[in-house]
């Protein structure tokens, strides 16, 4: 934690801020982030068994990127001090004070509220009170308490990220039922591996900023076991949701090779040693995380492929 105070006293830009330009201030929103929650939150509002009106709908997804976006600027603001000591961080536009801290929490709060209030007014007001719960679990729950205190973060953390399908089918539907709850589970099981993934080849990242990632905290030899038990833990997840009445055919092909894929980087990673990774640059282990991205991607539009030519 030196190392952030240090970049604090010697960076009075992060709390002064005010030469943003318009990009930056985008970047607060963290697109790709939003990019996923734009997209898992369509698939659960098309899949779901209910016709939305295709205005409805666009209103909906836009309003819930919204509160993806408050969300990323909440985080954006709280996080500012560990930002600004980690290298894929560091340019981020608060720590490198483009924006202000306080600017960055003003963005937050009124998006927010705005995101809230229209998609109650656009959808439903249980979707929309869905919605105000994820924004508080991520810039709450994970940012301010988890992320800081336990290895277990990006675990319990990655609700938040697993929530935008369950408040698209919610949209739709006004209620919640098995599909969307074993959506929500699909992304929940895969955000550990994705991240630890990522943390092995980032380690050092983490430990500057005092975050206790499980690699910080445990090694990377527990962290690759942990990978390995959560692609087991995943993978029928996301086979039974081809079960239900959103599944079929084209998705469970899909899910099959994906899942077979993904236990199969995950034993791969287990058996690799520390020696071995660092002799290649850990290619392997960014291996595994570019198929993460691809994996979780594919699910859902596998999902809404599905929904497309038709379910069971």
């Amino acid at each position: 934690m030196s190392d952030i105070r240090a970049y604090e006293s010697s960076s009075p830009r992060i709390a002064a801020g005010g030469e943003g330009e318009f990009g930056d201030y985008v970047a607060l929103l963290k697109p790709r982030v939003m990019s996923l929650v734009v997209f898992t939150a369509f698939v659960g509002l098309y899949v779901a068994p209910v016709s939305v009106n295709p205005v409805v709908a666009f209103a909906s997804v836009l309003f819930i990127a919204l509160g993806g976006g408050a969300s990323g600027a909440l985080n954006m603001w709280y996080d500012a001090d560990i930002d600004a000591v980690m290298n894929r961080t560091r340019k981020r536009p608060v720590p490198a004070g483009r924006v202000s801290a306080g600017e960055a929490l003003g963005v937050g709060l009124f998006l927010s509220g705005l995101a809230v209030l229209m998609l109650g007014l656009a959808a439903n007001w249980f979707a929309a009170a869905f919605l105000a719960f994820t924004i508080f679990f991520y810039a709450v729950i994970y940012t301010v308490f988890l992320k800081r205190s336990t290895p277990q973060n990006i675990v319990i953390g990655g609700a938040a990220g697993a929530f935008p399908p369950m408040v698209g089918w919610a949209c739709a539907t006004g209620g919640i039922s098995i599909e969307p709850l074993l959506m929500f589970a699909l992304i929940f099981f895969w955000t550990p591996p994705h991240f630890w993934a990522l943390a092995l080849f980032m380690k050092e990242d983490y430990h500057k900023a005092g975050v206790p990632m499980l690699t910080v905290t445990h090694g990377r030899t527990a962290t690759r076991r942990h990978i390995f038990v959560y692609t087991l833990v995943l993978a029928p997840f996301a086979v039974a949701l081809g079960l239900t009445p959103v599944g079929g055919p084209l998705y469970l092909s899909v899910a099959l090779v994906l899942n077979v894929l993904f236990i199969r980087g995950g034993w791969q990673i287990l058996r690799r040693t520390e020696a071995q990774a660092q002799a290649d640059d850990y290619r392997t282990e960014k291996g595994f995380f570019r198929l993460s991205l691809y994996y979780l991607a594919l699910h859902f539009a596998a999902l809404a492929l599905q929904a497309t030519v038709g379910t069971w």
